[in-house]
């Protein structure tokens, strides 16, 4: 049987300033400084590099690392950059890959000169992008199947866009809401009719849904957020009559802070706010009354792996998961350690040197 190699995105997909990156200009100083001084000093230690994190995760990043490498490892004689990254030996396990706690994800062997500058940045990348796929892998696993859409875009700044939609997409996501974010793989973002468009049309959900499936409805599966006079249900019915097979589905959206209309007719003041496990059952059972069994349901606000967890557990009809800022929230930091010095261990207490055998040598 023949085991395919596997394939790494090539340095030109991040785009990197890579002018910048070999100037030292997003590193930490006393990288840049230990740089300016073995090359003034002339003293070029030959070191192997052990990268490792301490959680159970998803590797992600590591072709953006590797790509940091490839051309921001060398130095300067005069204006002249001589690239060192033919003397480097890189070995690396691949995006996606489940890792253990002080694994070694990556080893970088060669003159220590020509890369103390990028530890910054290739730390950073690979922190980022595995605690975004780690992230989204477990809401996935919570899902048990379900589509995830990932909605997180207008929670961080917008440059961060297109690595953490590939990390997303690598981490199981069905969806991202921006073109930047789908752009590794070349797909597009998909949403649904959002509130401002409703606020467009007077507030008339139905209306402003309409107008959406007769321009949109032959690109997109047309979703629509329901939440807005507060009464989804209600809404939900007008909007699927206004649209009949136009509609895809609904998307409740209901602030935490408030109960929906239809729940405080069931309960008056007592009635559960936010997306309760209520309103979407509701939901289902008037939807499927009225004749339309095929609308899906998709919920957000406030969704992390814990409560979709509870939702499947609890049976909750829920087609789709839209989940935001949790997808961006916590740490996977990575380390890099010096190891070996010119073939002798050199390792600080407690960070020696941990072979691995998955590692594939970077070409």
């Amino acid at each position: 049987m023949t085991i395919r190699e596997r394939v790494r995105l090539p340095p030109s997909v991040f785009r990197l300033p890579v002018e910048k990156i070999r100037e030292g200009y997003y590193s930490d100083a006393y990288f840049n400084l230990t740089k300016q001084l073995l090359e003034a000093d002339g003293h070029h230690p030959r070191v192997l590099m052990q990268v490792f994190q301490r959680k159970e995760s998803l590797l992600g990043g590591v072709d953006e690392a590797i790509a940091v490498l490839k051309q921001g490892a060398g130095h300067y004689e005069g204006d002249v950059w001589i690239n060192g990254w033919e003397h480097l030996e890189v070995k690396a396990l691949h995006e996606g890959d489940e890792i253990a706690p002080w694994e070694t994800v990556m080893t970088i062997e060669g003159d220590y000169s020509d890369f103390a500058h990028l530890e910054t940045v290739y730390l950073g990348v690979m922190a980022r992008r595995t605690l975004i796929m780690r992230n989204v892998r477990e809401v996935v696993d919570a899902a048990r199947g379900k589509p995830i859409l990932y909605f997180p875009a207008r929670h961080d700044h917008w440059l961060v866009q297109t690595g953490d939609g590939w990390s997303a997409h690598i981490g199981g996501t069905i969806g991202v809401s921006t073109d930047a974010q789908a752009s590794w793989w070349g797909g597009r973002g998909i949403g649904t009719v959002p509130h401002g468009l409703i606020a467009a049309y007077g507030g008339d959900t139905a209306l402003a849904a309409r107008k959406f499936a007769d321009r949109f409805g032959r690109d997109m599966n047309v979703t629509v957020l329901v939440d807005f006079d507060n009464d989804s249900v209600r809404t939900a019915l007008e909007v699927a009559e206004a649209l009949g097979d136009d509609l895809w589905g609904v998307r409740l959206d209901t602030s935490d802070k408030v109960a929906d209309e239809s729940l405080r007719r069931l309960h008056g003041d007592g009635a559960p706010t936010g997306v309760a496990a209520e309103l979407v059952e509701l939901m289902r059972s008037e939807l499927d009354k009225a004749g339309y069994p095929d609308v899906h349901i998709v919920v957000s606000g406030g969704f992390t792996a814990e409560r979709i967890r509870a939702f499947e557990e609890a049976g909750v009809p829920v087609d789709s998961y839209g989940v935001g800022s949790s997808l961006i929230r916590g740490s996977n930091d990575f380390t890099a350690d010096v190891v070996i010095n010119d073939g002798v261990p050199c390792a600080k207490v407690g960070r020696e040197y941990h072979p691995n055998p998955r590692l594939d040598l970077v070409k």
